[in-house]
């Protein structure tokens, strides 16, 4: 799980970067005059700034559904565990009752050598 954050993480810095980069340089390119260049930088960095708040909220629900369901099937795995342990301490049970009047039993019964 943790390699899947870090490859998502990854991803959106570059994507960001990417972006940035590539919006910079097509502003900086363009033949307009230096106000319009530095109002579509600020409009690109506000939509950049957007996008990526997006994204960070789509990536924190995925871990949060990831998370939950991690912790459902530790909850489940606990209760089969626990399943187990009563149904395995119950037959440990019965085995040491059958083997204390098999031990019973064979103490009440005389023995060949005895006669």
């Amino acid at each position: 799980m943790s390699d899947k954050g870090g490859e998502i993480g990854s991803f959106i810095a570059g994507v960001l970067l990417g972006g940035l980069i590539g919006a910079g340089a097509a502003l900086l390119l363009a033949p307009q005059s230096g106000e319009e260049t530095r109002e579509q930088i600020r409009q690109k960095g506000i939509e950049l700034q957007t996008k990526a708040e997006e994204t960070m909220t789509d990536a924190r629900h995925k871990v949060e559904a990831v998370a939950a369901d991690v912790k459902r099937r530790a909850e489940d795995l606990q209760q089969q565990s626990k399943v187990i342990l009563e149904e395995g301490h119950k037959r440990l049970s019965q085995a040491a009752e059958a083997a204390s009047k098999v031990g019973a039993q064979a103490s009440e019964t005389p023995s060949a050598d005895a006669s």
